[in-house]
C-alpha cells in the first residue's frame, strides 16, 4: 500500500459541513418530553444542553413526519406535518430556534423514494383507473399472465425482490372488486415507490425542500438517494439488494405473534443478500438520479447560508459514490466502506485511503460513520468472534458479543474516525458506549424486515432502543413524566443500559461519554476535519497497526498484536484505553487501544 498524503477539503472559508461532527437523533428513541413512552421533539429540545456540552456541530433528525409508522417514520403520509407522536410544527420551530441559538445546525431526513400507502396521493391512486394521472405518480404496472395468453395478470410485472424481504410488488383490488394492477415497493408493501419520471413528483419534492428550508432547516439527509430512478422497462433481475450488508439464515423457531406491530406485512421466504451494493441493479444507482440532485442543488442555492445535502447511497466502488458529491450535486455522501470495514486494520486503512482519494477527486470532503439506525451498533459488532462481520441484527440464540472487548475496540475506532479529515457522524448513544439489545423478545419487535422474512432477519430494533439518561429512574429516565405515573418506553431496554446511563458517565474520568467530549473538543481545536492524512513509518496494517499524521497530530491505533513504542517528540493527547506502555514488545497480547499524540511545537 502506498503512503502518500491524502488531501481533504480545507481552507479558512470552508463551509460548516466540511468538517462538522453531526449527531444523529432517532426521535422515537432519543428522549420523551411528554411522558407517553415515545421520544419526541420536546424531548430533543430538553436535551440540547447535553448535545451542546458534547460539542457536536449539528443534529440530524430521522423522520418525524406524519406517518402510520409502519417503518419507523420512513413511510411518510404528509411531508409538511409533524406526526402527533412527536409533537407539532410549533415544537419543531422552537427546537430548531434553540439549536441555532446554541450554535448547532439542524438537518432533517427526506424520504423521496417512496411515500406511505396512507399518503393522499396513493389513496387517490387506488381510487383511480389504470393509466390515470393519479396512478402515474407511482409505479403501477399490469401483471404477467400465470398462463401465457390467459389475461389473468396473476404474476408480478417482474421478479424484483423487496429490500425488506419477499416480493417488491403488491396487487391492488380495483373499485369493481376485480384483481387489478400491481404497484412497486422496494421496501415494505406500505411504502409504494414514487415515479420520478413524473414532473408532478419532481415539483412536489422541490416544494417540500422549500417548505423546510423556509422554516430554517440547514440541510437534508436523503434517504435511499441511489434508488429514485429505475431502469427503463423494469427488466427482470436475479440479484438481491439490501440496505446493509449481511446474511441471515432461517430461524425455524421464530415466534411471530399475529398481533405484534408489523404483523400486517405479507411475510415471505427469508431475504438473503450478499452485499448492499450487489451490482448491477436496475433500481439502484441509475445515472438519472444525478439530474435530480443537480436540480435540488439549485434549490438550495436559492437560500444561501451553506445549506447542504448528504446522500444515503449504498454504492460501490468509492469512485461511483463520488459522483453524488460533484460540485453541482450533493455536498456529502455517507462513507459506508468505512462502516463496513469492521475491526480490521487493513480493511480500515484501505477504506480511508480510497474514500479520501475519491472524495478529493471531486473536491468534496469525506464522511466517517461507525453506526446508524439501520446497523448493529459497532460496540457489539466489534465484540463478535469475527469483528468484520455485519449481521442483520442479533437475537438471543445468536452468538453474543464480548461486551468489554467490543467497547474497547469501539472506543479506539472512535478516536480514529474523529481524527480523520472530513465530517464525522455520531449515532445517538454511541457516546455512551451502548451495546445492541441482543435479547429483545419477538413480541416486542417492530421492524418490518423481521415480519416480512418470518423472523429470518432479526432486524434493526436492537439498535433503536430508547436511550438511558438516569440509572435509578424508571425507564432509565427516558420519559419525563411531569409528576405522573411512570411509563414504559416503546421498546424495552436491557439491564446493561443502567450503568451506561448518561448520569453515571457525566464527569467520570475515563468514561466513554467523557472520551467523546474530549475527542470532539480536540478535533475542533486542532481543526483535524480540515487537515489531511499521511501514513507514517509506524503504519503496519498487516500487523494490526493503523498510524497516520494529520498536521502535528499522530494517531496510532493498535488493532492487532504488534508492538508500538511511544514515538519520540510526541506527548499523549488522548487515549482510548490505558496509558500506552513505553514498549509493548514481548507481550503476549497487546492492549486494544488508539492513542492520539500531539507533537510539541
Amino acid at each position: 500500500m502506498s503512503n502518500p498524503p491524502v488531501p481533504a477539503a480545507s481552507g479558512a472559508s470552508s463551509p460548516w459541513w466540511a468538517d462538522a461532527v453531526v449527531y444523529q437523533i432517532y426521535p422515537r428513541s432519543f428522549a420523551d418530553g411528554n411522558g407517553d413512552g415515545m421520544g419526541d421533539l420536546r424531548g430533543v429540545m430538553d436535551r440540547l444542553p447535553y448535545l451542546e456540552q458534547l460539542g457536536v456541530d449539528a443534529i440530524w433528525l430521522s423522520p418525524f413526519y406524519k406517518s402510520p409508522q409502519a417503518d419507523g417514520g420512513y413511510d411518510v403520509a404528509d411531508y409538511r406535518q409533524v406526526d402527533p407522536l412527536f409533537g407539532s410544527l410549533a415544537d419543531f420551530d422552537a427546537m430548531l430556534q434553540d439549536a441555532h441559538r446554541r450554535g448547532m445546525k439542524v438537518i432533517v431526513d427526506l424520504v423521496p423514494n417512496h411515500t406511505s400507502d396512507e399518503h393522499e396521493w396513493f389513496r387517490a391512486a387506488l381510487g383511480a383507473l389504470p393509466g390515470s394521472p393519479e396512478r402515474d405518480r407511482y409505479i403501477f404496472r399490469e401483471g404477467r399472465d400465470e398462463v401465457p395468453g390467459s389475461g389473468d395478470g396473476n404474476r408480478a410485472p417482474n421478479n424484483w425482490k423487496s429490500v425488506f424481504g419477499g416480493p417488491a410488488w403488491s396487487r391492488v383490488t380495483e373499485a369493481d372488486g376485480s384483481p387489478g394492477q400491481w404497484y412497486l415497493h422496494l421496501f415494505d408493501s406500505k411504502q409504494p415507490d414514487l415515479n420520478w419520471e413524473n414532473p408532478e413528483v419532481q415539483e412536489e419534492m422541490r416544494a417540500v425542500l422549500r417548505f423546510w428550508l423556509d422554516r430554517g432547516a440547514d440541510g437534508f439527509r436523503v434517504d435511499v438517494a441511489h434508488g429514485l430512478v429505475k431502469e427503463a422497462g423494469l427488466p427482470d433481475w436475479d440479484g438481491v439488494a439490501a440496505m446493509v450488508e449481511g446474511t441471515a439464515g432461517p430461524r425455524p423457531d421464530s415466534h411471530l405473534p399475529g398481533d405484534a406491530p408489523g404483523a400486517h406485512t405479507d411475510a415471505e421466504e427469508p431475504h438473503r443478500a450478499v452485499s448492499p451494493m450487489y451490482p448491477p441493479s436496475p433500481f439502484f444507482d441509475q445515472d438519472g438520479v444525478h439530474d435530480i440532485y443537480r436540480d435540488w442543488h439549485r434549490v438550495l442555492e436559492e437560500y444561501g447560508g451553506n445549506r447542504m445535502m448528504v446522500a444515503e447511497a449504498w454504492v460501490e466502488p468509492a469512485e461511483r459514490l463520488a459522483r453524488y458529491v460533484r460540485p453541482d450535486e450533493m455536498q456529502q455522501a455517507f462513507n459506508f466502506d468505512f462502516l463496513l470495514a469492521g475491526w480490521d486494520a487493513e480493511r480500515m486503512a484501505e477504506a480511508i485511503e480510497a474514500s479520501l482519494a475519491a472524495a478529493a477527486s471531486v473536491g468534496a470532503p469525506s464522511t466517517w460513520v461507525l453506526s446508524n439506525h439501520d446497523t448493529v451498533r459497532h460496540t457489539s459488532r466489534f465484540g463478535l468472534k469475527d469483528p468484520t462481520t455485519f449481521p442483520k441484527g442479533i437475537a438471543a440464540d445468536d452468538e453474543q458479543p464480548d461486551a468489554p472487548l467490543g467497547l474497547a475496540r469501539a472506543r479506539a475506532a472512535t478516536l480514529v474516525a474523529l481524527a480523520l479529515p472530513g465530517s464525522a457522524y455520531v449515532y445517538q448513544g454511541e457516546e455512551l458506549g451502548l451495546p445492541e439489545h441482543t435479547t429483545l423478545p419477538a413480541e416486542a419487535r417492530q421492524d418490518p424486515t423481521f415480519f416480512r422474512t418470518r423472523g429470518a432477519e432479526t432486524g434493526r430494533d436492537g439498535c433503536r432502543v430508547p436511550l438511558p439518561w438516569a440509572e435509578d429512574e424508571p425507564g432509565f429516565g427516558f420519559s419525563t413524566t411531569h409528576g405522573g405515573p411512570a411509563v414504559q418506553p416503546w421498546l424495552p431496554q436491557p439491564d446493561s443500559f443502567g450503568p451506561l446511563a448518561a448520569d453515571q458517565q457525566d464527569g467520570e474520568e475515563g468514561s466513554t461519554l467523557e472520551l467523546y467530549r474530549a475527542a470532539i473538543r480536540f478535533r475542533s481545536a486542532r481543526r483535524l476535519g480540515l487537515g489531511s492524512v499521511e501514513w507514517t513509518d509506524e503504519h503496519a496494517p498487516d500487523s494490526g497497526l493503523l498510524a497516520f499524521r494529520n498536521g502535528d497530530v499522530l494517531v496510532v491505533a493498535n488493532m492487532g498484536f504488534a508492538s508500538a513504542p511511544v514515538p519520540e517528540g510526541y506527548s499523549v493527547a488522548l487515549s482510548s484505553g490505558p496509558e500506552p506502555a513505553e514498549d509493548w514488545a514481548g507481550m503476549r497480547e497487546v492492549p486494544v487501544d488508539c492513542t492520539v499524540y500531539l507533537q510539541p511545537k
